[in-house]
């Protein structure tokens, strides 16, 4: 079983802090996985896009030309990644930022008011987190608690982020559950 996931948005909303949650949940529950970051030379402001893969055998190739999943949290990365979720997958997007006017009929989209959500719990920052727990439940082989355990190694030296982004993790997982 795999899971192969595209992350994509503006540098500085998180998109390499979502794809190693993702990666730290693998390693977690002791599947093989590749996490690849690509950003532009501005970091902040420019794209910046990861893809990882989770799995359960060997991960013959870390390129992923069709994701089951992908979050995008912004129109331009909208634009270039929505193809590449292939038919039947998941595709998450921060509608906050991304109206979409065009709308592939054979993948599931869900489209969530991240940035709005992450206003409301007091952090614009979070709405990559509240896009992930959109994510959560179309994923395979990792769950929230192991979510969980991911941001609390990953916030060890602030742990006063853990509760802000488990939160935003939590209220994503709800609004898709509503």
């Amino acid at each position: 079983m795999m899971d192969k996931v595209i992350l994509a948005g503006f540098g500085g909303q998180g998109v390499m802090f979502l794809g190693k949650v993702l990666a730290y949940a693998g390693m977690g529950s002791d599947l093989e996985l590749c996490w690849i970051p690509s950003y532009g030379p501005e970091m902040r402001g420019g794209t910046a896009n990861c893809s990882v893969i989770l799995s359960d055998e060997e991960i013959n190739s870390p390129v992923i030309a069709h994701a089951d999943a992908a979050i995008v949290l912004n129109k331009p990365a909208y634009d270039k990644f929505a193809s590449r979720v292939k038919p039947g997958g998941v595709l998450v997007v921060n509608s906050s930022l991304a109206k979409l006017d065009t709308v592939r009929d054979d993948i599931t989209i869900i489209e969530i008011p991240a940035t709005d959500m992450a206003n409301e719990l007091g952090n614009t920052s979070i709405a990559n987190m509240v896009c992930l727990g959109a994510l959560i439940p179309s994923l395979k082989l990792v769950d929230a608690a192991k979510i969980e355990k991911a941001m609390d190694k990953l916030t060890k030296k602030k742990p006063e982020l853990m509760e802000t982004n488990l939160s935003a993790v939590n209220k994503g997982i709800a609004f898709v559950n509503r």
